[in-house]
């Protein structure tokens, strides 16, 4: 196995803000609003309406389809409406809105401890579903879609993903460091899925107490191994860690299924742990929120659902009272900048970074035209070509962007962006044509079904 991958950069990580900041439970006081559409596929359909009492565990909105994820209620208390809110995204999706009684009481059902050694595969992949949980890497791909590949006898890896290479995030780290045992626990029983399989876990060695305790945890176990990455971003991309482990690139246009590898966030895997040990649904998960601008960077395990505003109140509000010049949902190179803080965090929403200063601002005082130097290219973990893909969606000529240059497969890292000497917005350009891309295409197939 390798230790890194093709391209990358090194951004100061800024890590050192939450680093030593030991996870801590946070019971929100205020509403609580469940957008229906918190993962990649169709939205779930609400099961509630206004006026009927929810617990905390509760499924308030049901997957409605194949690709689709259940929502669970993270409160008790009473559902005030059904309707239209403004998400983190900055989307208006339909929502179930709770009035937060204070109490959190948990729904029947779940938290006795039961042997998944007894489970089938098949109630396995049930209780995962029945749970709701989707990737917590960012991306929200329902889990038990990913685990029922077309050929499961060819998957030869389950990664557990680590690396947490994005700049100023240290959940996942200390969710390792305190949850060794049940993440590796949860990595097993994903191995116990495929009978040609080996678990691997992959962190980056700028977290040297996650590795000791995911190695401590790990000893033993022949399925289990820990492999220790090179620090350097974007490792923590599924192309990224495949081509550590697996020493392969997947084609454009296949699944990391293809070359039998499936990769999931270690918050993802500790989560299917607790669905299937314990039958517990997925309504909290790990958040750092952090940045110059707050004054108490730390690491929470936030109730889904929960205002963002709350949680910046929580960890002391803006740093000497003075407005940030930018909130993140996520961190400055994957995450995006949010137009308001009233609006509550979702089951993929790993960080919450206020920026005291805004680094694209200056770079737009400072680009100039393209210098051709190249170094956009080099560093794209994709092996894309970045200038050439935005000259073809500036010149207006989609097709070029699309099909001879693979525009689509840009994962919006912020890679080639950061290393550009001429400050160009290579990063926004990629994301508003793939956007507006993707909006013709759904157009097109709705127009198709009528």
């Amino acid at each position: 196995m390798k230790k890194t991958f093709f391209g990358g950069v090194h951004p100061d990580d800024a890590k050192a803000l939450s680093r030593d900041a030991k996870l801590t439970s946070f019971l929100p006081r205020g509403e609580m609003v469940f957008p229906l559409s918190q993962h990649i596929g169709k939205p779930a359909r609400a099961v509630v309406k206004k006026g009927d009492s929810v617990l905390a565990g509760q499924v308030i909105g049901e997957a409605d389809g194949f690709v689709s994820a259940n929502v669970i209620c993270s409160c008790s208390g009473k559902v005030k409406a059904v309707e239209k809110r403004r998400s983190i995204s900055g989307a208006l999706l339909e929502c179930v809105v709770v009035e937060n009684d204070g109490q959190f009481t948990k729904a029947e059902g779940f938290g006795d401890r039961r042997d998944p050694a007894k489970l089938s595969k098949e109630e396995i992949l049930a209780a995962v579903k029945a749970a709701g949980i989707v990737g917590l890497g960012g991306a929200g791909f329902p889990t038990h879609v990913k685990l029922a590949p077309k050929n499961p006898d060819a998957i030869r890896y389950i990664i557990a993903n680590g690396a947490e290479c994005e700049p100023y995030l240290t959940g996942n780290d200390h969710l390792m460091r305190e949850k060794a045992g049940d993440i590796v626990e949860g990595l097993q029983i994903l191995v116990g899925l495929f009978p040609g399989a080996k678990g691997v876990i992959c962190i980056e060695e700028n977290k040297p107490e996650a590795i000791a305790a995911m190695e401590a945890a790990a000893a033993g176990k022949k399925d289990i191994e820990v492999l220790p990455l090179h620090t350097k971003y974007p490792q923590g991309g599924e192309r990224s860690l495949i081509q550590a482990v697996a020493g392969v690139d997947f084609p454009v246009k296949s699944l990391p299924a293809d070359v039998g590898c499936i990769v999931q966030n270690v918050g993802t895997v500790y989560a299917v742990q607790r669905a299937v040990c314990f039958g517990e649904p997925l309504f909290t998960h790990v958040l750092t929120v952090t940045g110059e601008g707050v004054e108490r960077p730390m690491n929470l395990i936030v109730p889904d659902g929960t205002s963002v505003a709350e949680i910046i109140e929580y960890a002391g509000g803006f740093r000497g009272g003075k407005e940030p010049k930018k909130v993140l949902a996520g961190g400055p190179m994957m995450g995006f900048a949010m137009s308001s803080i009233d609006v509550p965090v979702v089951k993929t929403t790993n960080g919450i970074t206020i920026l005291a200063s805004d680094p694209v601002e200056k770079a737009q005082l400072q680009m100039t035209a393209c210098l051709r130097c190249g170094r956009c290219t080099t560093v794209c973990p994709q092996g894309l070509m970045p200038q050439m893909m935005a000259e073809a969606w500036e010149a207006g000529n989609e097709e070029r962007f699309e099909v001879k240059l693979y525009g689509l497969d840009c994962i919006a890292c912020g890679s080639c962006a950061y290393i550009c000497p001429a400050k160009r917005p290579l990063t926004q350009i990629f994301k508003q044509a793939k956007a507006e891309i993707m909006a013709k295409k759904r157009a097109q197939a709705a127009g198709g079904k009528k």
